[in-house]
């Protein structure tokens, strides 16, 4: 049975002019701008990092994003006389084109024949076997900046495996398309997983480059080991703009709008409410089939969601955020949990609302309870602030970037 369409429409068109209104008021100082063209990326500033490939045997953590110009990185490297030996594949694979949570094997790359070894299946460390044959291994992802992201894990566990292997870590830094603000639950240990391994916010504000510098320098790895870490940093990069990566930075994020909003609408992935996998616009919509919206939408297998996305084959009744995402957290960086809150309100205040994989998501069990008790936003945000603080003293000390 649909429940009252009214309310829930209604509800997020007051939400979302109070969520304009404060963005504004909190921010009318801060500028920020969109670049693209004057940041030149670690990967592209190959007069930095040339001379320490050459004559050492190298491997590579690498997929789709990782690019010098136009030309894959691994592409770019091979045809500058590098002697790369071995390719790395986080989630999503090394060339970038698997579904979100598949198993990623072993394998050859069909472009380069280089062996790929995977770093999104049961082992997402690589062992001493596959650096017995390596003197320095490369790491080049496109972040995000979000805590559930995995690829800040597959940096955790490359570090650490580097650092009991004695091999020294060159990291290409790219920019953070969700850098100028730090905002959300501080993970707790309790909740530590593949999608939040450290006591950070879900949106911290740092680049790779940057976050690896505190992963070594707060002793997060295994026994408090630290890596042999060089990072080749971006040029013409701060933290008050906004980054536009030119290859999507995965499947499910296909432009500067979803990544925007992955930070607030990702909770979703741990309820009942669909965020728009199976449809051409993952992370810029959201609803389930009982909610009573004119917006509508149908999940169906697609390239980057063809493992059954949520409600496949059943009609969505939602929320339409392609035009709401960059202007918005421009405006007022920061989470916005006022549409989920509304959406466990129209699902009808039930604790069923959530799944298991919502309290991992958060990093805590507190957002969950503190929404079931009907607690506001501001009161939810107040929580957080002093863990925040804290995180925001520790960030402090390892940024590269103004």
């Amino acid at each position: 049975m649909k429940r009252s369409g009214w309310h829930f429409t209604a509800g997020f068109m007051i939400l979302g002019i109070l969520y304009l209104i404060s963005f504004n008021s909190c921010n009318s100082q801060v500028v920020f701008q969109l670049k693209h063209e004057e940041i030149t990326c670690g990967a592209d500033r190959t007069e930095r990092y040339l001379s320490l490939l050459q004559g050492k045997r190298v491997g590579v953590v690498a997929n789709a994003s990782s690019r010098i110009g136009e030309v894959h990185l691994v592409d770019s490297l091979l045809r500058l006389g590098i002697n790369i030996r071995r390719v790395f594949a986080p989630e999503h694979g090394f060339r970038g084109n698997m579904d979100a949570g598949a198993i990623v094997k072993d394998g050859y790359d069909p472009v380069t024949g280089l062996p790929v070894s995977s770093l999104y299946s049961v082992r997402k460390k690589p062992d001493a076997a596959d650096l017995k044959d390596l003197d320095l291994m490369l790491f080049d992802l496109q972040d995000v900046g979000v805590r559930f992201y995995t690829y800040l894990s597959t940096l955790h566990y490359v570090m650490e495996s580097c650092a009991e292997n004695d091999l020294p870590l060159l990291l290409l830094d790219r920019p953070n398309p969700n850098g100028f603000y730090v905002d959300g639950p501080v993970l707790e240990p309790e909740y530590r997983s593949f999608v939040g391994m450290h006591p950070v916010p879900v949106v911290y504000g740092m680049t790779l480059g940057e976050y690896a510098g505190m992963i070594n320098g707060e002793k997060w790895l295994k026994e408090g080991v630290q890596c042999r870490l060089t990072v080749i940093s971006c040029e013409g990069y701060d933290h008050l703009m906004v980054y536009d990566p030119p290859v999507r930075p995965s499947p499910n994020l296909p432009n500067l709008t979803a990544i925007n909003l992955y930070p607030s609408l990702c909770f979703f992935e741990g309820t009942v409410v669909s965020v728009g996998r199976g449809t051409p616009w993952p992370f810029q919509v959201f609803g389930h089939p009982d909610f009573d919206m004119p917006f509508t939408f149908k999940p169906e297998p697609v390239a980057g969601a063809s493992l059954h996305p949520k409600f496949e084959g059943e009609v969505c009744h939602g929320i339409d955020l392609r035009n709401n995402g960059l202007d918005s957290v421009m405006n007022r960086p920061g989470l916005y949990l006022g549409w989920l809150i509304d959406a466990y309100r129209t699902f009808g205040l039930r604790p069923e609302f959530f799944n298991d994989y919502f309290d991992r998501l958060a990093g805590t069990g507190k957002l969950r309870e503190q929404i079931l008790k009907g607690w506001s936003e501001k009161q939810i945000r107040a929580a957080w602030e002093p863990a925040l603080n804290r995180f925001r003293k520790v960030r402090s000390r390892y940024l590269i970037y103004p």
